[in-house]
């Protein structure tokens, strides 16, 4: 028996990779971060290998120790990663590496003489996102300096990769000049006499919209678990999660009646209210409160008040509920219940926001189907 759960549709996971590789010549990278965006890395990386995917994607060197510990082998690629980490260790287990600094490339070539292996390396050139990566202006003595750790045996250029600021919108102008530096950054890596066999830039959104950036691999993130990465449309992609709780208390209560903390809301009408034993320790947003996003049977039911740490009210009107009966907070939205999509739209967020808030939490109980 259980009181929550997340369900997370496999067979999803594998034909939205395949409908991302069936879109593209490049190769494609799944990237499992964060708990596999809320879905468990572990086993998205899996289905997303069968779906077509050739390589990985992480965050951190602990996510992708985690693929290496449950024996996934892919080529993977850890990107963000603090000074002193254990860059020796990634390196000993196959785990690619990213730099953007010089002093991210000595990290690097530090871990690669204590691990005595040279080190897969993808150079980072910021090309206008203005997070990690180094600048234009800084871009060439990093190549210059990588090219000196790769003739003494430190490192192996393996990519060259960039983040686009607007994919969402295919059309802005922004995305050309981006392609245009990413293009000029390649060029000085050629120069130099580095030409590394995978250039990506495009993540979910370009591979999916902006072939022209494709390059030798795309990074698929949001698009994996059938989050639509662009407004409006789905591109025949099918969502990987279902979220569910067991009703832990009902009561009828007359009209009037405040609920929960503030009493933000009150009942207009005498009503049937559900406690729903989730709150914002299990990943559901406290800014919830007041929403049409709870689905019971064949009707949205809105959350009535303020979410708690370990649960909210349902005001389910009319409805003959009773402790033991299911409400899902998510799904695909086959049957019209509420999806990732209109809990960020209701929200003012993105949807994989939403899916991330589940990710690792120990009172929901995962099953894969």
């Amino acid at each position: 028996m259980w009181q929550a759960s997340i369900s997370i549709d496999l067979d999803a996971i594998r034909h939205n990779v395949a409908q991302l590789t069936a879109a593209t010549t490049a190769q494609v990278m799944a990237v499992v971060k964060g708990d596999g965006y809320g879905h468990g890395a572990v086993e998205s990386a899996r289905a997303a290998l069968d779906g077509g995917a050739s390589r990985l994607g992480v965050a951190t060197i602990a996510e992708a120790l985690q693929l290496r510990a449950a024996g996934i082998t892919a080529p993977t690629l850890a990107w963000l990663v603090a000074p002193g980490m254990p860059r020796a260790e990634a390196l000993a287990a196959g785990v690619e590496l990213s730099a953007g600094s010089l002093a991210e490339l000595d990290e690097v070539c530090a871990a690669a003489a204590v691990a005595g292996r040279p080190a897969g390396l993808h150079l980072k050139v910021d090309t206008g996102l203005g997070r990690g990566g180094a600048r234009v202006e800084d871009w060439l003595q990093l190549v210059e300096a990588s090219a000196k750790a790769q003739a003494d045996g430190l490192v192996e250029v393996v990519g060259v990769w960039s983040h686009f600021v607007h994919a969402d919108q295919p059309d802005h102008a922004t995305n050309a000049r981006q392609l245009t530096a990413f293009a000029e950054a390649v060029d000085i890596l050629a120069a130099a006499g580095l030409r590394p066999a995978l250039r990506h830039i495009a993540n979910s959104a370009a591979a999916l919209t902006l072939p022209e950036s494709h390059f030798d691999l795309v990074r698929a993130g949001s698009a994996v678990y059938g989050l639509r990465p662009m407004p409006g449309r789905d591109f025949g992609l099918r969502p990987a999660m279902t979220v569910r709780a067991r009703v832990a208390f009902a009561k009828k209560v007359p009209a009037g009646c405040g609920v929960s903390y503030g009493h933000t809301y009150v009942t207009p009408s005498p009503t049937t209210l559900a406690v729903i034993p989730l709150g914002y320790a299990d990943g559901i947003p406290r800014a919830a409160g007041n929403t049409p996003l709870a689905w019971f049977g064949s009707v949205r039911r809105t959350i009535a008040g303020r979410v708690s740490m370990d649960q909210f009210v349902v005001d389910c009107g009319d409805d003959p509920v009773v402790a033991g009966d299911v409400v899902t907070l998510l799904g695909p939205g086959d049957r019209g219940e509420p999806t990732a999509d209109d809990w960020a739209t209701v929200l003012g967020t993105v949807s994989y926001e939403i899916v991330a808030n589940f990710g690792g939490r120990a009172r929901i109980r995962r099953s894969y189907v």
